[in-house]
């Protein structure tokens, strides 16, 4: 037989999925395990955005939609960018509404990027993004955040990191796995080089209302010199719970989304009908249900925080967004991927360790706090035990 994609070939598995499923395999095999490798919140979708999609399918929305979404959820986007986010300059043609954030991502940088063209990665980034990249024909080249300094992004940093190939920029706030959020500093220093420097930036803004402690989301597209350069992705999967609906958006330039819509048409063709109905509902109904939420993340946050300040050999940052932890094992020589299998084996932890997130995350490991407090509780009473003997 002939020889298959060798760009596929040369992209790894998410280990994310990957420690997922060692999770469910343990579980299934009859052991008590705490999955918390995942990033699906742990609450069912709110009830009028279920009843939208009902009352959809029962008039009989199951045909084919507009590949690039309904007027409806177009118009309900942009206001939703106009009322959050400070973004008055798109229009519904500069939008499009796709089957999850992650193809919203896949569409933008397929837009943008030619062979060779060179990625920068904020590291530590979420797993896909250099897959991605790759599979687009790009080139990722991780720009590596230092861990002592909460992964602080500074513009020296990132101008030491940009070449003559560079095109385009990723940037995820509030961020998986580090929970930061970027500070109007951080902001301003993002601003500047990609102006000056004439770069595309793709802002993954998919956890955006996750925040704590008076944190702000900044939208990068607000600012000076941004509109013409900055593509938004963005979804209902977080903060409404959502993410079985598959449901996304992406919206940027003229000449970007133009090329995405193609892609879309050629590709998957839409998002499903009744899905964008729900997502009408999401965006215009009451957003009680995303503080509510919100509320509950925080209060798990708080308690994992205080817990862990008082383990030995675990140092733990305040997250400032979004519902993952990423502390630092301070007491063990062992990698981050070889202290995520003793967690499974030892304690019946499922997490996600620091190295899928890029080298920069070494020495951390991800946990998911969008799951039940009483797992949280037993997660800590298990760590507690565990972590002395790494």
């Amino acid at each position: 037989m002939k020889e298959l994609s060798q760009r596929l070939q040369s992209v790894p598995a998410s280990p994310t999925t990957m420690m997922m499923q060692k999770g469910r395999e343990l579980k299934a095999a009859g052991h008590d395990v705490i999955n918390l490798a995942g990033g699906e919140p742990d609450f069912a979708t709110p009830p009028h955005i279920v009843e939208a999609a009902f009352r959809a399918i029962q008039a009989e929305d199951t045909h084919y939609p507009p590949a690039f979404g309904t007027p409806e959820l177009l118009e309900a986007i942009v206001a939703k960018l106009q009322r959050e986010n400070n973004v008055h300059h798109i229009t519904p043609s500069q939008i499009l509404v796709t089957p999850g954030g992650k193809w919203a991502i896949f569409a933008g940088l397929a837009a943008v990027l030619n062979p060779g063209d060179e990625v920068l990665l904020l590291d530590p980034s979420w797993v896909s993004y250099a897959p991605m990249v790759e599979l687009n024909g790009g080139v990722p080249v991780r720009v590596p955040l230092p861990s002592a300094e909460n992964f602080t992004v500074s513009e020296e940093l990132l101008r030491r990191y940009i070449t003559p190939r560079t095109k385009l920029i990723m940037v995820n706030s509030p961020n998986n796995p580090t929970g930061r959020v970027l500070s109007r500093p951080e902001i301003d220093a993002l601003v500047k080089v990609a102006v000056e420097h004439d770069l595309y930036v793709l802002s993954d803004e998919i956890y955006e209302h996750i925040l704590y402690d008076g944190a702000v989301h900044y939208s990068l597209a607000a600012e000076p010199g941004m509109a013409e350069r900055t593509l938004i992705v963005n979804g209902f999967s977080k903060a409404y719970a959502m993410t079985g609906w598959r449901l996304g958006w992406l919206a940027g330039p003229q000449p970007v989304m133009r090329l995405a819509r193609t892609l879309q048409t050629q590709s998957v063709t839409s998002a499903a009908s009744f899905t964008m109905a729900a997502g009408v509902a999401a965006l215009n109904g009451p957003q009680d249900c995303v503080r509510e939420m919100t509320a509950a993340y925080a209060a798990r946050r708080r308690f994992m925080l205080d817990a862990l300040a008082e383990i030995p050999g675990i140092e733990c940052p305040p997250i400032e967004g979004a519902f993952y932890i990423f502390p630092k094992f301070t007491h063990t020589q062992k990698n981050s991927l070889e202290i995520a299998n003793l967690l499974l084996e030892k304690a019946l932890i499922a997490t996600t360790p620091g190295i899928a997130f890029g080298p920069a995350g070494e020495g951390h490991v991800r946990f998911s706090i969008a799951t039940r407090m009483e797992d949280l509780e037993r997660t800590v009473e298990r760590l507690a035990r565990v972590v002395p003997e790494l």
